[in-house]
């Protein structure tokens, strides 16, 4: 995994070169500035960018999924079919380029706390010629107890355990690396660790997962936008036995792997707003739940319309 990220962050600084320019020391020293604009949000559909606004500034989201379009006109697409999810959160930018938040989600009744980091930005003659970010959370899984119901252990699945407050926890932490190619055009992509304390049995605990977020402006407020994750298959890491089969364990037919989720949307925005209207595949609101818990193929009757929307105050 080192070397995938070591070759995307070669071949980004690798690109911006034939972008340079030849000026002096002096002349970058003074002109050359963060860009701007490279995203309009700190969200893009579900995932985070580097976008961090300027300090006391507090971000309120609003996130929703409705249910899958597989009904079609008779629950209008999903929109009024059952199994939909929303999530609520507020950031606050606490230090330039540092951003603390919280939010609850609908399904599990998750409750995350979050931490951004825009480490390097973008600069404008190429003196940084990427944005860095690190974005970390920890999850409360907030369900009643009785929800969690009896449990197994992974390792001896005849072997019974009981509930503990820790099994409510997951974890989540990302590096992002990404540029604004064109005053139109912006991409980024990430490499990712999960970790959830309680799975399901036969799951895996700990999933590495891949990245990959853009923006196309076709208008001054609007922008098609895009996000792919892929949660990756890495045996060393992995807790699952191949051996298994359905006939050991009725209704189960081999090694379980999330599937990748594809999210494909329009944005507009303005200079305190952003609407994101988008279909994906995932009902999941955060990466942890979406790359660990991703059972949808990418495949159209799974999709189901979504939203987000972002709000600034400055203080």
């Amino acid at each position: 995994m080192k070397n995938i990220l070591v070759f995307i962050i070669i071949g980004l600084f690798a690109f911006t070169n034939s972008f340079a320019q030849e000026e002096t020391t002096e002349e970058v020293k003074q002109e050359d500035k963060p860009v701007r604009f490279a995203w309009e949000s700190g969200m893009l559909i579900d995932h985070q960018t580097s976008f961090i606004p300027t300090v006391k500034t507090l971000e309120y989201v609003i996130q929703h999924k409705f249910g899958t379009v597989d009904n079609g006109t008779s629950d209008l697409w999903g929109i009024f079919a059952p199994g939909s999810n929303v999530r609520f959160g507020l950031n606050y930018v606490v230090a330039n380029n540092i951003q603390i938040g919280w939010g609850i989600t609908k399904n599990r009744m998750y409750n995350d706390f979050n931490a951004k980091w825009t480490i390097f930005e973008q600069t404008r003659n190429n003196t940084v010629p990427v944005f860095v970010t690190v974005f970390a959370n920890a999850v409360i899984d907030g369900r009643d107890k009785d929800d969690f119901g009896e449990l197994y252990d992974f390792e001896d699945p005849q072997d019974r355990y009981s509930y503990k407050f820790s099994h409510r926890f997951s974890y989540y932490a990302e590096l992002i690396v990404g540029r604004k190619l064109t005053d139109g055009i912006s991409l980024q992509t990430g490499l990712s660790f999960s970790h959830a304390n309680l799975v399901d049995t036969w799951h895996d605990h700990d999933r590495v997962g891949l990245h990959f977020n853009g923006r196309a402006k076709v208008s001054p407020q609007g922008a098609i936008i895009f996000n792919l994750d892929i949660p990756l298959e890495i045996e060393k890491i992995s807790e699952q036995h191949p051996d298994w089969n359905a006939t050991n364990t009725p209704g189960w037919n081999g090694p379980y792997h999330p599937k990748p989720n594809l999210s494909i949307g329009y944005e507009i925005s303005t200079s305190t707003h952003a609407f994101q209207i988008f279909a994906g595949n995932s009902s999941g609101m955060l990466m942890h739940d979406i790359v660990m818990n991703n059972y949808n193929k990418i495949e159209m009757d799974n999709f189901a319309i979504g939203f987000t929307i972002t709000r600034l105050w400055s203080f």
